[in-house]
């Protein structure tokens, strides 16, 4: 799918326009949204990610219009997993609740940039060596089996987050202030500027989402080749993950399979990237050098079934369990 400049343009400036109005509408005045806030902007973003979906499904067709779809639950599902980490980061720093909103989108739009750069690299790597798909997919299967067995696991919180490489480099070069003066990341004490924790948490919580990064480009890699598509599944997802954050805070605890079926989504999409790779094999020590022709195909209708699928079960589990250990207590 060729897709024009002018189109490319149009969506990132759609996609910064969205994001400003998030900033000057929700982080611009400090408060703690309410439940129903967050609700119902999270159902608008989420709207606006399926009307997207919907016309690039018409214009396009319905097989890059699949692909979106099954990208934007995948990663919409990994970003899901992701606040789990940004909430222990929270209370790491005592972030009052009043000013995590700012702390939250700017984290979030420093990993878009940071994951532009990741997918146009994606993107120029595939073009010329189909083996990458080998490394995706390894790596895929690799972090499924890490999350799959964490998911089976009870560690502590605290226990789970440790300072990310950005984050210590910050605190030891820059000068740090032991309190928050409101929502400013920089501040002047005692004749000398230094840097707000706000600012120390803007670094973890971009440095950590970018790391997510890792297994969120080659999970949609898997799923679709265009890095238009790419890209738009993984600005939508993150677009409205500053409402969910404060939608789903208290809920997270109860998804206790999450993990779980996002592994297996995972592994699945592992064994289709390395089933493609077979497909269009290059490397001399396997086959020859020869794609093996005999390799079959995963269709996207398929990948969108399991996907949805999974997250359906284990979700419908996880309600179940929440519910049979409320009434055991």
């Amino acid at each position: 799918m060729h897709v024009p400049l002018w189109v490319w343009l149009a969506t990132v400036a759609g996609i910064i326009v969205l994001f400003l109005f998030d900033f000057f509408f929700h982080v611009r005045r400090p408060h703690e949204p309410s439940f129903q806030e967050a609700a119902v902007w999270s159902c608008i973003f989420i709207a606006i990610a399926m009307a997207f979906g919907g016309g690039l499904w018409w214009v396009w067709g319905a097989q890059h219009g699949a692909e979106y779809f099954a990208g934007f639950i995948t990663e919409k599902s990994l970003s899901v997993d992701n606040l789990f980490v940004f909430v222990i980061i929270m209370s790491k720093f005592a972030v009052p609740r009043i000013h995590q909103q700012k702390a939250l989108l700017i984290g979030i739009v420093i990993a878009l940039v940071m994951r532009g750069v990741f997918i146009a690299v994606g993107a120029a790597a595939i073009h010329q060596f189909s083996w990458v798909f080998y490394i995706f997919g390894a790596f895929l299967l690799w972090t499924a089996y890490k999350l799959g067995k964490e998911s089976f696991e009870d560690s502590d919180e605290e226990e789970i987050y440790r300072p990310n490489p950005a984050e210590r480099l910050a605190q030891r070069w820059l000068p740090v202030t032991n309190e928050y003066h409101g929502q400013r990341l920089l501040a002047k004490v005692d004749g000398k500027r230094m840097v707000t924790p706000l600012f120390m948490v803007i670094v973890a919580l971009g440095f950590t989402d970018l790391l997510f990064a890792l297994d969120s480009i080659p999970a949609i890699y898997g799923l679709t080749r265009e890095p238009y598509i790419v890209f738009t599944t993984n600005a939508f997802a993150l677009l409205g993950l500053l409402q969910l954050y404060f939608l789903l805070g208290n809920l997270l605890s109860r998804l206790v399979y999450l993990g779980l079926g996002l592994s297996i989504i995972l592994a699945f999409i592992g064994v289709k990237l390395v089933l493609e790779a077979l497909h269009e094999n290059t490397l001399p020590f396997i086959n020859g050098g020869h794609p093996i022709a005999a390799i079959p195909e995963i269709p996207i209708w398929l990948s969108m079934t399991i996907i949805v699928g999974t997250l359906v079960v284990t979700g419908m589990a996880s309600w179940l369990k929440d519910r049979h250990d409320r009434a055991r207590a």
